[in-house]
């Protein structure tokens, strides 16, 4: 331990690493394991097979070296004498001087323990059953661990996720293994949920733990919702099948046959049957682009897109920028107010809505559509001031270049005064 410094950056400490820290402290039972796992595959196999014999005499579990030598007749003398030293200087197998006999030490029974656990869940899908039972013993002695809750938590999104590439890909052969190994998981995944329903219940966890029963309850309705689906999308195949004539196959057995084909055979059932190479004329340059485009870049866009709430400090900028708004309207309409009193020939709208910053002379511009509207004359406000003004557009053909700091060109556009039944009579 002490050469762990070798492995870090110079100036950093292992005792600063916490991870490092708890693998540290439960060393003691980690190094039974490195005693039992180093060498060869041959040594490893035969050494778990005499500490698991050791171990399974629990009426009697003291051996002497008699009971040693007949328990395992079978082995080579030189072999057996040889790993039982590798287990004693590994501290697993103590000699007692005193009684004469042989004893696992306790770590040697932790490890065997764990073993035995691993060993009866070996086989095919069922590493979420194993998962399970760690989560479910650890609620049991009142001591649940997070790394346990983490793993199953992984190992059922990993599911999720084949589950999911399965639908996707439109394959009837992949979603029927993806069936076959949901229906393999259900009752461990059954199992699951009766130990999570325990943990959410249980007062004494933390908010942490807590937090994690309920991830791994929702990612195990996330994919049990996915048994439906997989029937759904097998009958939507099964109704795009092609049978052939009234032979009693269907382009589904012919896919499964050919599935099973060596490389040889196929090529030899090829041969001579296909005069030229086929092209996908379906699959055109469009739909490729199409396709290509959002796989690169809509795809992407979705992921960066920020659907987080504004902050507070938006709102308050938003406010301040509306009531600016609502003065620069008060001030077009004194300006527009004071165009009444000029004679007829109209006046320049650069006159009226030419300001010192582009924003205001744009939004001054806008304005102006609200000349004579008869919806904005119902409104509250200066907008409903600005609509009831006796004023008019004329002209507009041409664009005016300006000597302005921000606004190159405006319409040359008039404001002009619309007379009055009093004016006309006059």
């Amino acid at each position: 331990m002490d050469s762990l410094s070798d492995f870090f950056r110079p100036g950093l400490s292992p005792d600063a690493l916490p991870a490092l820290n708890r693998l540290s402290a439960a060393w003691p039972y980690l190094a039974v394991f490195v005693t039992l796992f180093r060498g060869g595959d041959e040594e490893v196999l035969m050494r778990l097979l005499v500490l698991r014999e050791l171990g399974s005499r629990a009426e009697a579990p003291y051996w002497t070296p008699q009971d040693i030598a007949q328990r395992f007749a079978y082995l080579n003398d030189t072999k057996l004498n040889t790993i039982l030293g590798r287990l004693r200087e590994g501290e697993l197998l103590v000699y007692d001087s005193d009684g004469g006999h042989y004893a696992l030490s306790d770590t040697a029974r932790v490890a065997l323990s764990a073993l035995a656990t691993l060993i009866d869940f070996a086989g095919d899908d069922v590493e979420l059953g194993y998962l399970a039972s760690q989560v479910a013993a650890g609620q049991a002695v009142g001591q649940v661990s997070d790394e346990a809750l983490q793993h199953l938590l992984a190992r059922l999104n990993e599911l999720h996720a084949e589950f999911a590439d399965a639908l996707e890909s439109q394959s009837e052969f992949r979603i029927r293994a993806a069936q076959h190994r949901l229906e393999s998981v259900w009752r461990w995944v059954a199992k699951s949920t009766d130990v999570v329903r325990g943990l959410t219940c249980d007062e004494r966890l933390s908010l942490t733990t807590l937090g994690q029963a309920q991830a791994i309850a929702l990612a195990q309705s996330r994919m049990l919702a996915l048994a439906g689906t997989f029937e759904r999308r097998l009958a939507q195949l099964a109704a795009q099948r092609v049978h052939l004539g009234s032979s009693g196959l269907t382009s589904t057995d012919i896919a499964d046959w050919l599935r099973h084909q060596g490389l040889a055979r196929l090529a030899g059932l090829a041969d001579g049957v296909i005069a030229a190479n086929v092209e996908p004329a379906f699959l055109t340059t469009p739909e490729l682009a199409d396709v290509a485009e959002y796989e690169l870049l809509g795809r992407e866009r979705a992921r960066e897109h920020d659907h987080a709430l504004p902050a507070a400090a938006s709102a308050e900028t938003a406010d301040a920028v509306e009531a600016e708004r609502l003065l620069e309207a008060e001030a077009l309409y004194d300006t527009l107010a004071a165009l009444q009193l000029v004679p007829a020939g109209g006046v320049p709208i650069a006159d009226a809505v030419l300001a010192d910053s582009y924003n205001e002379t744009a939004y001054r511009l806008s304005l102006l559509s609200l000349l004579g509207d008869p919806e904005s004359r119902s409104d509250r406000g200066v907008i409903a001031a600005l609509a009831k003004l006796p004023l008019a557009l004329k002209g507009g053909d041409a664009v005016l270049a300006l000597d302005h700091p921000e606004v190159a060109s405006l319409s040359d556009a008039q404001l002009t005064v619309i007379p009055t039944s009093r004016d006309s009579t006059s």
